[in-house]
């Protein structure tokens, strides 16, 4: 493939489909220095569609992991105000957000966990006030994908980094329908295919759905009022955006009082620079009352130590087995990419999109409805062609949503 040729319709794509950016738009785009040359095209192609002001916020692999071999102690104990202050302006400000994300799967292999799971909770309560504005839509948001070099090793092992990096970047194009000769025409298309599967769901009012595969016997109720999202979405103020590019699911949201029984992962989970395998909960009353892992289990008894709600899901997502992610038949090691290849949960915060009014009512109103509510929001992949999703009513009447993989609505 012409990655020139390519990354200009990437950039086109981003612009256009993923923000929808206008007059009167702002932009922040969160890079690290492999993101550089598709962010310098996006801010040509976002000024040219009148946006005012682009801010950069910029990270670094190597740094990141430097801070966390060699930093003192106390530096992980408080986070700046000043940032969040910042980030916040910027919101109000009109900002809207891009998430240009270059992964290294085993970044922070190397660090103290104890010094991880610190800064994940420090981090994480600083940052809970700026969660509304991408978890309830106030502004548009997407978080799409950047070939490097530590994540085509991580995906394809073995392989000469420069072809290693050549087909990942290959597949990020197949996947969000750059190598199409019209990849907008090819995402408005797939929004209509995703749309008709939300509302065949959303039609159908289930009170719960059920998971049964290897190592999987999960019952999943539903909050009432729930409402299945999938595909674009839309800001407060009206602006149609796609979050996720690319995206197959379609999602919504679990009662956090309400699941029972035991499920199994069906990938690696990557989660801030660490790899999870081979990993299980078990679920009573909606809370996790056990787990295990055969990989990094101190990783997930940290993560679920974040505050009461990392305990409890907050996203249910239904993704066909039959997808252009799955069918490269590749293990990413990417959560964006891996969750769009398979059935996924989230642990932590519900978005509020998935619930009918939740923006109109507070934390702990949305809370006594069964929306969840964390400083966390951490999907992990559950689907196969061995698991089986059915839904069922309140008069427990069942329809299969998906078996072998495949949609049977």
């Amino acid at each position: 493939m012409d990655l020139n040729k390519n990354l200009e319709k990437y950039a086109d794509l981003l612009v256009r489909i993923g923000l929808n950016l206008h007059e009167g738009d702002n932009l922040t785009i969160r890079l690290s220095e492999y993101a550089l040359p598709l962010a310098r095209l996006i801010a040509r192609k976002a000024y040219q569609a009148g946006v005012g002001d682009i801010q950069l916020v910029f990270n670094d692999d190597a740094i990141t992991l430097s801070r966390f071999l060699e930093a003192r102690d106390e530096s992980f104990e408080t986070y700046p105000e000043y940032q969040v202050d910042f980030a916040e302006k910027l919101f109000l400000d009109n900002h809207h957000v891009l998430n240009l994300h270059a992964p290294n799967p085993d970044l922070l292999k190397p660090a103290d966990p104890a010094r991880i799971a610190q800064w994940q909770k420090v981090a994480g309560m600083a940052n809970k006030r700026l969660m509304k504005y991408t978890m309830q839509n106030k502004v548009k948001w997407c978080v799409a994908a950047v070939a490097c070099p530590a994540w085509a090793d991580a995906a394809f092992p073995g392989m000469p980094e420069q072809d290693a990096v050549q087909k990942l970047w290959d597949n990020i194009f197949m996947t969000t329908r750059v190598d199409q000769a019209d990849p907008i025409a090819a995402w408005e298309a797939h929004d209509q295919q995703l749309k008709a599967h939300r509302n065949f769901l959303n039609k159908a009012r289930f009170d719960r759905v059920h998971y049964k595969g290897p190592g999987t016997d999960l019952m999943v109720g539903l909050v009432k009022d729930h409402i299945w999202e999938g595909g674009s979405g839309f800001s407060a103020a009206g602006d149609r955006f796609f979050a996720n590019i690319p995206t197959e699911e379609v999602f919504s949201m679990p009662d956090a009082d309400r699941v029972e029984g035991t499920l199994r992962a069906t990938m690696p989970l990557s989660l801030r620079g660490q790899i999870v395998d081979d990993f299980h909960f078990t679920f009573k009353d909606g809370k996790v009352v056990d787990f295990d892992a055969g990989v990094g289990k101190q990783i997930l008894a940290d993560l679920l130590k974040m505050d009461e709600g990392a305990t409890r899901l907050g996203e249910i997502a239904l993704v066909a087995d039959n997808s252009p992610i799955s069918n490269t038949g590749i293990l990413f090691k990417n959560t964006l990419f891996d969750e769009n290849a398979s059935c996924h949960f989230a642990l932590g915060a519900a978005y509020s999109e998935n619930l009918e009014g939740a923006a109109e009512r507070s934390e702990e109103e949305n809370r006594k409805l069964g929306m969840n509510d964390s400083v966390i929001h951490v999907d992990f992949m559950v689907g196969s062609k061995e698991v089986t999703v059915t839904g069922i009513k309140a008069d427990g009447s069942e329809t299969v949503l998906l078996k072998d993989g495949e949609w049977m609505i």
